[in-house]
């Protein structure tokens, strides 16, 4: 039976396994197939993989060293289907990137310094460049510190993840639409590509406070299919084309904040709701919450003039601050530079067995 080195870690608020390129078919149909049988996808508790039955503990990383000029870690995000056995390597994950940097050192892609490590960081999805900061005293990588993130446990070593460039991730353009409010099926909607392509829509609009819990709105199945409906309509809008197989554009649900932050979300992967904020789709709010006419600039808490500005998104989980450094007045996008903490967690090293890497599985019974 073959089998595949890999490396299971947590990233932000998602988990998944880890895989350097080279020990991966080079076809990529050939490499989905094979992932999507690793993961156990097409049954909804993923009982056959390594999956962990929900989209936020069903990811993976591909990393490789990177021949560009000045970048020293290419990564490929691949979202894995739960009961689907599918593979999407559309959208980027900046929870899962937090891990790419400590990965790639421990892998010896990248040689550390001390006490921290930039790695410049390629997203083969998006095309976009990364910066992250790993905490390397003495040349090591190090996961214990005293950073906290809301949605995971205890404590953790920080780093510092820094959206160069961000706009336009995947259609080219901040605004793929041209305009800062659509409306879709009677419903105003904002399309924006930050780091995700999203289709923010007000929580109030579908009858929601924007203070459900996910559980809460996971169950109403109309509300899904209605954002569902929205979503695909959207993504034709943006340049998508069809994205009934794809899990981006992600739609959002925005609202006024009630905790002291600058604005509240409900954030949806697409078919639930996530249990906190990818962190991409939080680099993308924020700059929502600065962009003029945008429904989420409509209902931010307003935020002090000057070069930089801390949006702190209010979630299921708790909050996640992003400190934006402005662009000059009247610029197209108004941010230049997106940054957030995350912290991750190498939780264990070894090797995953392939039973037949050529059968896509299939929904099973649960």
């Amino acid at each position: 039976m073959p089998e595949i080195p890999c490396v299971l870690m947590r990233g932000g608020t998602s988990r998944g396994p880890y895989f350097r390129a080279a020990d991966l078919p080079a076809d990529p149909a050939e490499r989905d197939r094979l992932l999507a049988s690793v993961m156990g996808s097409g049954h909804d508790l993923q009982v056959d993989g390594i999956g962990g039955g929900h989209p936020q503990t069903s990811k993976i990383a591909i990393v490789s060293p990177s021949n560009r000029p000045g970048v020293d870690i290419d990564y490929l995000f691949a979202q894995a289907g739960v009961q689907q056995a599918t593979i999407d390597t559309s959208p980027n994950c900046g929870n899962m990137l937090a891990g790419v940097g400590p990965f790639a050192i421990e892998a010896e892609m990248i040689a550390a310094t001390a006490p921290e490590t930039r790695v410049r960081i390629h997203n083969i999805n998006t095309g976009k460049l990364i910066e992250a900061i790993v905490q390397t005293p003495g040349g090591t990588v190090t996961y214990e510190g005293d950073a906290a993130i809301d949605g995971v446990p205890g404590t953790a070593a920080p780093i510092r993840l820094s959206f160069l460039d961000a706009a336009g991730a995947k259609t080219g353009r901040l605004l793929p639409t041209g305009r800062a409010r659509d409306r879709i099926a009677g419903v105003e909607v904002s399309c924006i590509d930050m780091a995700m392509p999203m289709v923010l829509l007000r929580a109030a609009d579908l009858g929601k406070t924007g203070r459900e819990r996910p559980a809460e709105l996971d169950a109403d199945r109309d509300l899904l299919a209605r954002l569902e409906a929205i979503r695909r309509e959207a993504g034709a809008l943006m340049g998508l084309g069809d994205v009934a197989e794809r899990v981006i554009p992600k739609p959002v649900l925005v609202a006024a904040p009630h905790a002291g932050g600058t604005i509240a979300v409900r954030y949806f992967t697409p078919l639930a709701c996530h249990r906190s904020v990818a962190a991409t789709g939080a680099i993308g709010l924020a700059t929502a919450c600065v962009l003029a006419g945008s429904l989420a600039e409509e209902l931010a808490a307003p935020l002090p003039p000057g070069p930089t500005a801390l949006v702190v998104i209010e979630h299921p989980a708790g909050r996640i601050p992003i400190e934006l450094e402005r662009a000059p007045l009247g610029a197209e996008v108004p941010v230049l530079r997106a940054s957030l903490i995350r912290t991750a967690r190498r939780l264990f090293a070894g090797s995953v067995y392939v039973p037949d890497p050529t059968t896509v599985p299939h929904q099973g019974d649960s």
